[in-house]
């Protein structure tokens, strides 16, 4: 989740960041920091914890409404959106196809947020503190920026515009033309035509942006195999960003308010769904999964083996997916379980509470004390030596080391995907509705490197909520829904759930490059 700051200067901002450096912010990307209601931040939470990332070969003129122009002869009913979602170190990306030509720039997919934003200008011009340690990255470096004056079609929304209001927190358009600097005559008359003034966005634990609010043609294919077959959406909104703190690349805002790219594409009632690969093929250009918005997103998969949990709503931050979750149980025996608090699905008189599911969070967070006493069972069940090493080391607080021999190898794992043979317990996550949801194999429990001396060690990755009485109680991160469709149905206020070999689901449709690909 994030917010924007409507009444900041651009000066006020830089002496934030400035503070920001002096003070050495020692959070990790995981953290959030306490804030008021009016700004809470909880989105996009990429990891930095040391893990093996594996290799490539290891598996207009009116600026205040949207407008989608649909293909003619094609019915709006059917229309619906595939893209290709690809998996990099600390979460999911998809193609964005912006502008006259079009570039295509990559960005994160973030359910946890509103705001599309791409970097812009040129790789001189365009700026990024704290992000030395994304620049080796040849996946992301390749994400592109997106350079307005090589499209012919670009143009600055204006301060008027419903999309200016919504980025600046307002509910009026004075506010951001007055900013924008129209007299109050000009304001009275309803007639500034100024620019949309620039924005900040903040996301979890520090990460800024800040930017111009642009409209540009948006390219949506309806095949992933067929690029040509596409739809063009005019004027679309999205943030032309010059400078950003720890945002390397953009992000595609998947939440349910005005900005979002499923609102702008006329799918908000609608919904998609996604089917995430696991880690192991993280930084992989060789594979990549369907992520599906409009209308085939349900009805293509009413027929399939879905458990649906409500969503639940918020009545302070309705823009977000929360789901409530029960129990969780360790292992096959029910009695091993974990009885969580109401507030994991409940909200209270501040909307405060449930559990947000959030593909920008890398790590499913946990509040105290269902946190610990998960470690604890865990670590009552599981004979395995402890490795305090790698728990110092990587800032999780569950590590062991897990005998290994060649003979894991006739089991088909790779020396670098973290998914080595075990006999750790199972964990299961009981929502709502009487869903339960077996966390998949190297979802939870993850190799923290390749054996050494016979031995694995593995680390439980899941983290403790910072704030757990600010916000939603506990998150539901992407790397626990490695390997699971996930739909969201917004037309019944539904999430839906079905366990998944999503890269062997890739390649039956395709997605792979590799004619001998082995999952």
């Amino acid at each position: 989740m994030a917010i924007s700051f409507s009444n900041l200067s651009t000066f006020f901002f830089l002496l934030v960041i400035t503070e920001f450096l002096n003070t050495n912010m020692s959070t990790t990307l995981a953290s959030r920091q306490r804030r008021d209601t009016n700004s809470l931040v909880l989105g996009l939470r990429h990891s930095r914890e040391t893990l093996p990332t594996p290799t490539a070969n290891s598996g207009a003129k009116d600026h205040s409404r949207t407008t989608a122009s649909s293909t003619k002869g094609q019915s709006e009913a059917s229309f619906a959106v595939m893209e290709p979602l690809r998996a990099v170190r600390d979460g999911y990306i998809i193609p964005l196809y912006l502008g006259t030509p079009p570039q295509v720039i990559q960005v994160y997919m973030d359910t946890g947020s509103d705001l599309t934003w791409v970097p812009c200008g040129n790789n001189l011009s365009f700026s990024c503190l704290d992000c030395d340690d994304y620049r080796s990255n040849k996946l992301l470096g390749a994400a592109a920026i997106f350079s307005p004056s090589h499209s012919l079609s670009a143009l600055r929304d204006l301060c008027s515009s419903s999309f200016c209001i919504d980025i600046h927190s307002s509910d009026n358009y004075i506010d951001p033309c007055a900013m924008a600097g129209c007299s109050l005559s000009i304001l009275m008359k309803s007639s500034c035509s100024m620019p949309c003034p620039s924005f900040a966005y903040t996301y979890g634990a520090g990460g800024v942006v800040t930017g111009m609010l642009t409209r540009d043609t948006l390219r949506a294919h309806e095949n992933v195999f067929s690029p040509n077959l596409s739809r063009e959406i005019q004027n679309f909104s999205f943030g032309c960003v010059g400078s950003t703190y720890k945002e390397p690349i953009g992000i595609a805002g998947f939440g349910r308010g005005a900005l979002s790219l499923p609102s702008q594409l006329g799918f908000l009632h609608k919904g998609f769904s996604h089917c995430f690969l696991p880690f192991k093929f993280a930084n992989n250009p060789n594979i990549s999964s369907p992520l599906v918005i409009g209308d085939s997103t349900v009805s293509s998969d009413r027929e399939g083996n879905f458990q649906f949990t409500p969503m639940l709503k918020s009545p302070t931050y309705p823009n977000y997916y929360y789901i409530g979750l029960e129990a969780i149980t360790v292992g096959n025996n029910s009695s091993v379980a974990q009885v969580v608090p109401l507030s994991m699905r409940e909200f209270d008189s501040q909307g405060n509470g449930g559990m947000l599911i959030d593909s920008g969070t890398t790590y499913t967070h946990l509040p105290e004390p269902i946190y610990s006493q998960l470690l604890s069972t865990l670590h009552s069940v599981i004979s395995y030596p402890r490795s305090q090493e790698m728990e110092i080391k990587s800032g999780f607080d569950l590590c062991y080391q897990i005998p290994y021999t060649s003979d894991h190898n006739n089991n088909n794992a790779s020396t670098t995907s973290g998914d080595y043979p075990d006999f750790l317990p199972l964990i299961t996550f009981h929502f709502l509705n009487n869903v339960s949801l077996v966390l998949s194999g190297g979802s939870h429990f993850y190799a923290m490197g390749a054996p050494r001396n016979s031995t694995v060690v593995k680390c439980l990755l899941f983290q403790s909520m910072d704030d757990g009485d600010y916000g939603p109680a506990g998150v539901f991160g992407s790397f626990q829904q490695q390997n699971v469709k996930v739909v969201y149905d917004l037309e019944k206020e539904r999430i839906g759930f079905q366990p998944m070999d999503c890269a062997s689901s890739a390649a039956s449709h395709g997605l792979t490059r590799n004619p001998n690909f082995v999952g």
